[in-house]
């Protein structure tokens, strides 16, 4: 049974998500704050973080940044803002989704599920990829770039697999958006664009000129085929 960690300092709505989403087959454990669901998470057992942005003392974008710089766990980010702005800010810092407030509990299951089948998906499991100087390893889940290793998120290491995996071939970026966030919520185009340039950066591409992850425009985007 996988376990979801719910930081959020509602109460009634943590018990309401909790008894839904157990009686669906997750296990669920709640933090009220930050500093409580970081204690909580160190400890463990946890398959999947749901953090709230409006959190008492540190926020949901602290604990955000926190929790990416020790743990590659997926995150959902929820917040009572729909500013696009907040959403950007959440997948700059790492966050694998976001919804916002007020949200359907089937909603938020359906992105908890995909969330989930990325991040264990047996599609990710198989050969080793390499191309323009990256190793990517499925079964480990693993990144290398010259030899030394790089630490990405659940969406990132996806998008990336995707890219290798079709070296020399443009993928078009409606497939990178159902990784960035689910077949049924690729409207939020901006999102790939967020995770590209995340992977870029961890991966020492030149933003400005590229020769990693290149961008063809109106398409897709690539990574060209060559020796590792």
């Amino acid at each position: 049974m996988q376990t979801v960690l719910i930081i959020d300092d509602d109460p009634s709505l943590t018990s309401l998500l909790s008894e839904y989403l157990r009686a669906r087959g997750l296990a669920v454990v709640g933090a009220p704050d930050g500093a409580a669901g970081l204690t909580r998470l160190r400890a463990g057992g946890i398959d999947l973080v749901i953090l709230d942005v409006m959190l008492p003392g540190q926020d949901g974008f602290d604990i955000c940044r926190v929790l990416r710089a020790e743990s590659t766990v997926p995150i959902i980010m929820l917040t009572a803002r729909g500013d696009e702005l907040d959403r950007i800010v959440g997948l700059e810092l790492g966050a694998d989704d976001y919804l916002p407030k007020p949200f359907n509990p089937r909603e938020l299951l359906a992105r908890i599920r995909a969330v989930l089948r990325r991040h264990g998906s047996p599609a990710a499991e198989g050969e080793v990829l390499q191309a323009s100087g990256i190793r990517l390893d499925p079964e480990r889940r693993e990144v290398r770039v010259g030899g030394e290793p790089v630490e990405l998120t659940t969406t990132e290491f996806e998008i990336l697999r995707v890219l290798l995996a079709s070296a020399g071939r443009v993928v078009p970026r409606e497939r990178l958006m159902e990784l960035a966030r689910g077949p049924d919520w690729a409207a939020f185009e901006r999102s790939v664009d967020v995770h590209v340039s995340h992977l870029r950066r961890k991966l020492g591409d030149d933003p400005r000129t590229p020769r990693i992850i290149k961008t063809v425009r109106s398409i897709g985007y690539m990574v060209p085929a060559g020796p590792a």
